[in-house]
Protein backbone atom coordinates (compact mmCIF):
# COMPACT_ATOMS: atom_id res chain seq x y z
CA UNK A 1 0.00 0.00 0.00
CA UNK A 2 2.64 2.39 0.69
CA UNK A 3 4.88 1.69 -2.38
CA UNK A 4 1.57 2.16 -4.08
CA UNK A 5 0.31 5.41 -2.59
CA UNK A 6 4.02 7.10 -3.37
CA UNK A 7 4.52 5.98 -6.51
CA UNK A 8 0.50 7.60 -7.60
CA UNK A 9 1.84 10.39 -6.37
CA UNK A 10 4.14 13.04 -8.24
CA UNK A 11 6.87 14.81 -6.66
CA UNK A 12 8.23 18.43 -7.48
CA UNK A 13 11.79 16.62 -6.67
CA UNK A 14 14.13 14.07 -4.88
CA UNK A 15 13.82 16.01 -1.57
CA UNK A 16 10.35 16.26 -1.59
CA UNK A 17 9.63 12.70 -1.96
CA UNK A 18 12.34 11.91 0.33
CA UNK A 19 10.35 13.97 3.08
CA UNK A 20 7.35 12.24 2.20
CA UNK A 21 8.54 8.93 3.20
CA UNK A 22 10.22 10.22 6.39
CA UNK A 23 7.38 12.12 7.61
CA UNK A 24 5.39 8.95 7.54
CA UNK A 25 7.88 7.14 9.10
CA UNK A 26 7.92 9.50 12.21
CA UNK A 27 4.78 11.18 12.04
CA UNK A 28 2.48 7.85 10.88
CA UNK A 29 0.68 9.65 8.20
CA UNK A 30 1.58 10.69 4.75
CA UNK A 31 0.93 14.55 4.28
CA UNK A 32 -1.52 16.18 1.92
CA UNK A 33 -0.11 19.60 2.19
CA UNK A 34 3.16 18.66 2.03
CA UNK A 35 4.35 22.58 1.31
CA UNK A 36 2.38 23.18 4.56
CA UNK A 37 4.70 20.45 6.70
CA UNK A 38 7.75 21.02 5.12
CA UNK A 39 7.93 24.87 6.09
CA UNK A 40 6.72 23.35 9.58
CA UNK A 41 10.70 21.98 9.33
CA UNK A 42 12.75 24.89 8.78
CA UNK A 43 14.84 26.42 11.29
CA UNK A 44 15.25 30.35 11.35
CA UNK A 45 19.13 29.50 10.70
CA UNK A 46 18.13 28.35 7.29
CA UNK A 47 15.14 30.63 6.43
CA UNK A 48 14.63 31.18 2.60
CA UNK A 49 14.55 34.88 1.86
CA UNK A 50 11.98 35.63 -0.90
CA UNK A 51 12.49 38.55 -3.74
CA UNK A 52 10.61 41.15 -0.96
CA UNK A 53 12.82 40.32 1.59
CA UNK A 54 10.69 38.06 3.62
CA UNK A 55 12.03 35.35 5.41
CA UNK A 56 10.38 31.90 5.38
CA UNK A 57 10.95 29.69 8.51
CA UNK A 58 9.05 27.76 11.13
CA UNK A 59 8.04 30.71 13.46
CA UNK A 60 5.14 31.25 12.70
CA UNK A 61 3.60 27.95 12.86
CA UNK A 62 5.39 27.33 16.17
CA UNK A 63 3.78 30.38 17.75
CA UNK A 64 0.29 28.97 16.97
CA UNK A 65 1.44 25.00 17.89
CA UNK A 66 2.89 26.33 20.83
CA UNK A 67 -0.72 27.67 21.77
CA UNK A 68 -2.38 25.21 20.47
CA UNK A 69 0.00 22.77 22.52
CA UNK A 70 -1.20 24.35 26.00
CA UNK A 71 -4.75 24.30 25.14
CA UNK A 72 -4.72 20.59 24.58
CA UNK A 73 -1.96 19.72 27.34
CA UNK A 74 -4.80 21.56 29.85
CA UNK A 75 -7.50 19.74 28.45
CA UNK A 76 -5.67 16.52 28.50
CA UNK A 77 -4.84 17.02 31.66
CA UNK A 78 -8.10 18.06 33.13
CA UNK A 79 -9.70 14.87 32.37
CA UNK A 80 -6.77 12.96 33.60
CA UNK A 81 -6.42 14.15 37.28
CA UNK A 82 -10.30 15.02 38.01
CA UNK A 83 -9.72 15.41 41.31
CA UNK A 84 -6.15 18.03 41.18
CA UNK A 85 -6.40 21.66 42.05
CA UNK A 86 -5.10 24.03 40.01
CA UNK A 87 -1.87 24.55 41.06
CA UNK A 88 -0.93 20.59 40.33
CA UNK A 89 -2.46 20.95 36.92
CA UNK A 90 -0.26 24.39 36.26
CA UNK A 91 2.93 22.72 37.66
CA UNK A 92 2.29 19.11 35.62
CA UNK A 93 1.62 21.37 31.66
CA UNK A 94 4.90 23.28 32.98
CA UNK A 95 6.93 19.58 32.98
CA UNK A 96 5.18 18.72 30.06
CA UNK A 97 5.64 21.63 27.77
CA UNK A 98 9.34 22.63 29.06
CA UNK A 99 12.31 22.91 26.98
CA UNK A 100 14.12 20.11 27.87
CA UNK A 101 11.18 17.92 27.42
CA UNK A 102 10.16 18.86 24.37
CA UNK A 103 13.44 18.15 22.96
CA UNK A 104 13.07 14.91 23.97
CA UNK A 105 9.46 14.16 22.45
CA UNK A 106 10.92 15.68 19.46
CA UNK A 107 13.64 13.09 19.07
CA UNK A 108 11.79 10.50 20.49
CA UNK A 109 9.26 10.89 17.33
CA UNK A 110 12.49 11.10 15.07
CA UNK A 111 11.19 14.95 13.95
CA UNK A 112 15.41 15.80 14.05
CA UNK A 113 15.63 13.96 10.65
CA UNK A 114 13.40 16.52 9.18
CA UNK A 115 14.63 19.60 10.01
CA UNK A 116 16.69 21.74 8.06
CA UNK A 117 18.91 23.83 10.34
CA UNK A 118 21.82 26.09 9.75
CA UNK A 119 22.84 25.78 13.30
CA UNK A 120 25.60 23.90 14.98
CA UNK A 121 26.05 25.26 18.37
CA UNK A 122 24.86 22.55 20.86
CA UNK A 123 22.97 25.58 22.57
CA UNK A 124 21.17 25.58 20.04
CA UNK A 125 19.36 22.04 20.69
CA UNK A 126 15.90 23.92 21.95
CA UNK A 127 15.12 23.32 17.37
CA UNK A 128 14.10 20.00 18.27
CA UNK A 129 11.26 21.11 21.10
CA UNK A 130 10.24 24.09 18.06
CA UNK A 131 10.27 22.18 15.38
CA UNK A 132 7.42 19.79 17.43
CA UNK A 133 5.41 22.96 17.97
CA UNK A 134 5.68 23.68 14.79
CA UNK A 135 4.86 20.49 13.64
CA UNK A 136 1.53 20.86 16.01
CA UNK A 137 0.67 24.04 14.62
CA UNK A 138 0.85 22.67 10.83
CA UNK A 139 -1.23 19.78 11.45
CA UNK A 140 -3.78 22.27 13.36
CA UNK A 141 -4.42 24.37 10.00
CA UNK A 142 -4.37 21.10 7.90
CA UNK A 143 -6.54 18.73 9.86
CA UNK A 144 -8.19 20.99 12.97
CA UNK A 145 -8.15 20.96 16.58
CA UNK A 146 -9.96 17.23 17.19
CA UNK A 147 -7.66 15.50 14.76
CA UNK A 148 -4.69 17.07 16.00
CA UNK A 149 -5.53 16.91 20.00
CA UNK A 150 -6.69 13.24 18.83
CA UNK A 151 -3.55 12.91 17.23
CA UNK A 152 -1.59 13.88 19.83
CA UNK A 153 -2.66 12.16 23.16
CA UNK A 154 -3.46 9.12 21.11
CA UNK A 155 0.36 9.01 19.06
CA UNK A 156 2.59 11.24 21.82
CA UNK A 157 1.34 11.35 25.09
CA UNK A 158 0.04 8.04 25.78
CA UNK A 159 3.09 6.87 24.03
CA UNK A 160 6.10 8.95 25.86
CA UNK A 161 4.96 10.97 28.42
CA UNK A 162 5.11 8.97 31.54
CA UNK A 163 3.13 11.60 34.05
CA UNK A 164 4.07 9.17 37.11
CA UNK A 165 7.37 10.29 36.49
CA UNK A 166 6.85 13.83 35.83
CA UNK A 167 4.81 14.21 39.19
CA UNK A 168 7.81 13.66 41.16
CA UNK A 169 10.39 15.07 38.48
CA UNK A 170 11.61 18.26 40.05
CA UNK A 171 12.70 21.20 37.43
CA UNK A 172 12.33 24.08 39.15
CA UNK A 173 15.82 24.70 40.30
CA UNK A 174 15.59 28.46 40.64
CA UNK A 175 13.02 28.36 43.49
CA UNK A 176 14.63 25.45 45.32
CA UNK A 177 17.85 27.66 45.17
CA UNK A 178 15.75 30.54 46.39
CA UNK A 179 14.27 28.73 48.86
CA UNK A 180 17.83 27.58 50.28
CA UNK A 181 18.86 31.42 50.51
CA UNK A 182 16.09 32.59 52.43
CA UNK A 183 16.57 29.48 55.15
CA UNK A 184 19.93 29.81 55.60
CA UNK A 185 20.06 33.96 55.39
CA UNK A 186 22.13 34.59 52.09
CA UNK A 187 20.76 36.60 49.15
CA UNK A 188 20.47 34.73 45.69
CA UNK A 189 21.06 37.33 42.57
CA UNK A 190 21.59 36.48 38.94
CA UNK A 191 24.01 38.33 36.71
CA UNK A 192 23.28 37.75 32.76
CA UNK A 193 25.29 37.99 30.09
CA UNK A 194 24.93 37.00 26.00
CA UNK A 195 27.27 35.75 23.38
CA UNK A 196 26.40 35.57 19.70
CA UNK A 197 28.36 33.07 17.89
CA UNK A 198 29.27 32.90 13.89
CA UNK A 199 26.25 31.86 11.84
CA UNK A 200 23.82 31.90 14.84
CA UNK A 201 20.77 34.06 14.78
CA UNK A 202 20.08 33.46 18.41
CA UNK A 203 22.33 34.57 20.97
CA UNK A 204 23.78 32.35 23.87
CA UNK A 205 22.63 33.62 27.60
CA UNK A 206 24.57 32.82 30.28
CA UNK A 207 23.32 33.02 34.01
CA UNK A 208 25.80 33.71 37.09
CA UNK A 209 23.87 32.84 40.06
CA UNK A 210 25.68 34.70 43.68
CA UNK A 211 24.87 33.97 47.12
CA UNK A 212 26.19 36.35 49.58
CA UNK A 213 27.75 38.09 46.36
CA UNK A 214 29.97 35.14 45.90
CA UNK A 215 29.71 33.71 42.43
CA UNK A 216 28.57 30.03 43.14
CA UNK A 217 27.67 28.70 39.72
CA UNK A 218 26.93 29.88 36.02
CA UNK A 219 24.56 28.25 33.29
CA UNK A 220 23.68 28.49 29.84
CA UNK A 221 20.70 28.21 27.66
CA UNK A 222 18.33 29.66 24.51
CA UNK A 223 16.40 32.08 26.89
CA UNK A 224 17.53 33.77 30.29
CA UNK A 225 14.91 31.43 31.70
CA UNK A 226 16.73 28.41 30.90
CA UNK A 227 20.17 29.76 31.61
CA UNK A 228 19.29 30.64 35.40
CA UNK A 229 17.26 26.85 35.85
CA UNK A 230 20.72 25.75 34.57
CA UNK A 231 22.77 27.70 36.75
CA UNK A 232 20.65 26.61 39.59
CA UNK A 233 20.64 23.14 38.89
CA UNK A 234 24.41 23.40 38.94
CA UNK A 235 24.55 25.01 42.28
CA UNK A 236 22.04 23.05 43.97
CA UNK A 237 24.06 19.35 42.73
CA UNK A 238 27.14 21.17 44.74
CA UNK A 239 26.49 20.11 48.14
CA UNK A 240 29.27 20.44 49.25
CA UNK A 241 29.95 23.98 48.47
CA UNK A 242 26.01 24.71 50.09
CA UNK A 243 27.18 22.64 53.00
CA UNK A 244 30.66 24.96 53.55
CA UNK A 245 28.15 28.27 52.83
CA UNK A 246 25.70 26.83 55.41
CA UNK A 247 28.63 26.09 57.81
CA UNK A 248 29.47 29.75 57.59
CA UNK A 249 26.64 31.04 58.06
CA UNK A 250 26.09 29.10 61.50
CA UNK A 251 29.64 29.91 62.44
CA UNK A 252 28.67 33.55 61.63
CA UNK A 253 25.55 33.17 63.77
CA UNK A 254 27.42 32.37 66.79
CA UNK A 255 29.76 35.22 66.42
CA UNK A 256 29.69 38.25 68.30
CA UNK A 257 28.99 41.42 66.98
CA UNK A 258 33.18 42.60 67.00
CA UNK A 259 34.03 38.88 66.34
CA UNK A 260 31.85 38.74 62.80
CA UNK A 261 33.70 42.50 62.16
CA UNK A 262 37.25 41.62 62.69
CA UNK A 263 36.84 38.00 60.91
CA UNK A 264 35.33 39.81 57.60
CA UNK A 265 38.54 41.79 57.59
Amino acid sequence: MRVSIIHRRRFKSVRDREFYVEFKRAIGFYPQNINLYKLAFIHKSASIVLPSGQSVNNERLEYLGDAILDAIIADFLFEQYPSEREGFLTKMRAKIVSRTHLNRLSVQMGLQRLIISNSCNSTQRHIFGDALEAFIGAMYLDKGYKKTRKYLIRKIFKKFVNLNVLEHLETDFKSRIIEWGQKHRRSVTFDYREEHEAKETSPIFFALLYIANTLAGEGQGSSKKEAEQNAAMIVLSNEEQLNLLAQNIIEEAHLGPEECVNSSL
